[in-house]
């Protein structure tokens, strides 16, 4: 049963980068369109995210519940020594929503509709920053559990120059995807082809910022080198993704959308899969060689199985919903177009 708790943290997380970066990388769009194609790529923005923006984070309050349930050692020192992060992360999250509801739905349309364009779109690029920053910290062996002062454990544990590289990346696959989603999102061409610019722009903004992970793990001597190729498996996500990105600009330069998004997913997976099961159990690499195990900082057996009968149950009724939710909205959109 603790494989199956450990399935469904990976999978939870990969799909809160997936549907909930994307609804990040949506407000990352708008904070870099021109002022003269903000109006129409907002309604088209609210069209596309409006129905499920919420239902996204069920994904991170599930990773969150699987840590603080069956993994409460790692949970105590992530939200111990990267509360600062954590703790701004989560008010983006609550500015963005925030945001996003009074500029729609404010009774009273005035210069106050400014200020929450402002603040959703600032707040989309602030919050997966700070999640790419945090899971950079994870894995960068700068938490000190025996730190004596606070800079020591609660800011350099996570202030270094792989985990903001780590940030930026999270940023530029969060908008990459929301392009590419939001280009079968809308029937105007002139908007395809903006959609599609802003995708390659994006592309090349994440591979460069990939780039300066790879420097940046190098200057901090963390092995991400040896992570990402050091093996078959990783080698071989690797050549996958880039494979199907290849694909994925193929198809979208012939003008066709049914696959591009799927393949974009793909890459995504493929990219958190290289980038975890190098050092798998070991989800948290502490200062000076530590680590914090999925297998060895579990919680109680009994737990472990109540939570995974918990996950496999619920999942039953969840999912299915969830499901239906997202194919009545895209009937909705089939019915009104």
């Amino acid at each position: 049963m603790l494989y199956v708790v450990i399935a469904f943290l990976w999978t939870a997380i990969l799909l809160y980068l997936l549907l909930g970066g994307a609804d990040y990388g949506a407000g990352i769009i708008e904070l870099f369109t021109s002022e003269n194609n903000k109006a129409q790529t907002r309604k088209t923005l609210y069209r596309a995210i409006g129905p499920v923006w919420e239902a996204n984070h069920m994904w991170l309050i599930i990773t969150i519940v699987i840590l603080f349930v069956g993994f409460p050692d790692i949970y105590s020192r992530m939200s111990i020594n990267l509360h600062i992060p954590l703790t701004i992360m989560l008010l983006g999250i609550i500015a963005r929503g925030t945001a996003f509801t009074f500029r729609h739905y404010d009774a009273v349309v005035d210069d106050m509709q400014h200020l929450y364009n402002k603040i959703f779109a600032y707040s989309s690029f602030v919050t997966p920053f700070f999640l790419g920053i945090i899971a950079g910290s994870a894995v960068s062996g700068k938490i000190d559990p025996a730190a004596t002062d606070f800079l020591s454990a609660y800011v350099f544990s996570w202030l270094d120059w792989f985990s903001v590289a780590v940030g930026l990346f999270t940023v530029t696959i969060c908008g990459f995807l929301a392009a590419i989603y939001l280009i079968g999102e809308t029937d105007n061409e002139k908007e395809k082809k903006m959609f599609v610019s802003k995708a390659l722009r994006l592309n090349i903004a994440a591979v460069v910022c990939g780039g300066l992970v790879f420097i940046a793990a190098t200057l901090e001597g963390i092995p991400l080198l040896e992570w990402v190729f050091g093996n078959a498996i990783g080698l071989t996500a690797i050549i996958a993704a880039t494979l199907s990105l290849a694909l994925l600009w193929f198809l979208l330069f012939k003008g066709g959308i049914g696959w591009i998004r799927l393949l974009a997913g793909f890459q995504v997976t493929m990219i958190l899969f290289t980038t975890t099961v190098r050092h798998f159990p070991n989800i948290v690499i502490l200062k000076n060689g530590g680590y914090l195990s999925l297998l060895e900082h579990r919680g109680h057996d009994k737990t472990i199985e109540a939570l995974g009968w918990a996950l496999l149950l619920g999942s039953i009724f969840i999912l299915p919903a969830l499901f239906y939710l997202i194919y009545s909205f895209q009937r909705k959109r089939i019915d009104v177009h």
